[in-house]
């Protein structure tokens, strides 16, 4: 394939995903494309979300049309310097498919989900390895928050992989994890993670974790130091006592779809973002043997009366661990006022237009982030 062009293809966000609606074009053709740059929307049957340029150049083909379902790996558009002449990216689209038919699918070979017996029980996880690279020399887990599961990394994780290797866990009580909850206090869900890390022979690793699961790891931290390397909080519980309790309460009582969509909008800076297909999947975790029991012990643990139980800032300050807080600006859950928690002991970024979520809607940036706090 000609290397001075670059392809925009529908994404494989998750192991699930085989195929995605382009929603919207949001760079026309002729538009100068940066790298990071928000180029087309794109909604699959669990999340809509946005495809991020990796390379510079001229948006020189829009080729997925709005409202038309593509597969995984299709090519969708197309960027070039504007030397390349039109005859040369004719022959890159056409020889497109073939290329990819010849290249075969990697994923039939690649990861796929997996499981593990822990004394919390078994825990379902998905794992990540920079191409060629083995184990690598940095090994990264992400922690989901309350409700969620390892799904909530659909964004994020390859793009980390490129760090080491990463791995992405159900949390007891989540996900296809059992749905015992042993522990629900933090340090009993800390320790959970923990055990995670011993059944795989994981010695240390840098932790990141979203909304209760940055309180999981910032927990870790505390209790056991020298198995952290570092610590990302994302929208983090634990930083402060306010939390929005009628987004936890709602979440635990929502019965129905029209129960459930509102508490959900409360998670995104565009309401829009939560799908029919989203609410439905929640719907069926939450009708699952167990999880009721478990969702409320955590809230009841972690939550209880709307405040948060557990207040972990002054206690960072003093630790050593290396820590990054990310919060999305116009978060209706966790305020964006508790990034500050930790006044100059942690690296803070505050992004705009996002909101809880900040991982899913704004991934481009929050990406650029972590892979920096790694690496540092």
């Amino acid at each position: 394939m000609n290397e001075r062009i670059k392809p925009i293809v529908m994404p494989k966000w998750g192991l699930s995903m085989s195929e995605g609606k382009v929603t919207g074009w949001l760079k026309s053709a002729g538009a100068k494309i940066a790298v990071g740059d928000e180029i087309v929307e794109v909604e699959t049957d669990k999340i809509a979300g946005v495809v991020e340029a990796g390379d510079t150049g001229t948006l020189r083909r829009v080729l997925g049309e709005p409202d038309t379902v593509y597969p995984v790996k299709a090519l969708i558009g197309v960027i070039a310097a504007d030397e390349v002449p039109d005859e040369e990216i004719d022959a890159y689209v056409a020889e497109y498919a073939a290329h990819v038919a010849e290249a075969g699918d990697a994923e039939e070979t690649g990861p796929r989900y997996e499981f593990v017996e822990t004394p919390a029980g078994r825990l379902r996880y998905a794992r990540r390895s920079q191409t060629g690279g083995g184990d690598g020399a940095r090994t990264v887990i992400l922690v989901h928050g309350f409700g969620g599961d390892l799904d909530n990394w659909l964004f994020n994780i390859d793009t980390l992989a490129g760090a080491g290797t990463v791995y992405a866990l159900d949390l007891p009580g989540h996900g296809q994890s059992d749905k015992a909850v042993k522990d629900a206090s933090l340090k009993g869900l800390s320790e959970a993670l923990i055990g995670f890390m011993d059944a795989l022979d994981i010695t240390s690793a840098h932790l990141v974790g979203h909304s209760m699961g940055g309180a999981v790891v910032a927990q870790t931290a505390l209790d056991q130091p020298g198995r952290v390397s570092s610590i990302t909080l994302i929208s983090s519980a634990g930083l402060g006592e306010e939390i929005n309790g009628g987004y936890t309460d709602g979440f635990v009582a929502a019965a129905s779809r029209r129960d459930l969509k509102p508490v959900l909008e409360h998670l995104f800076h565009d309401p829009a973002t939560v799908t029919r297909q989203l609410v439905d999947d929640l719907l069926k975790y939450k009708r699952l043997d167990g999880v009721d029991a478990a969702l409320k012990a955590l809230s009841s643990a972690l939550f209880p009366g709307g405040r948060q139980s557990a207040v972990l800032a002054e206690a960072l300050k003093a630790a050593p661990t290396p820590v990054l807080v990310i919060w999305g600006e116009s978060d209706q859950v966790i305020p964006a006022a508790h990034a500050a928690a930790l006044g100059d002991r942690a690296r803070v970024d505050v992004i705009g237009e996002a909101g809880h979520m900040v991982q899913m809607e704004k991934a481009g940036r929050v990406n650029e982030l972590v892979l920096n706090h790694i690496t540092a």
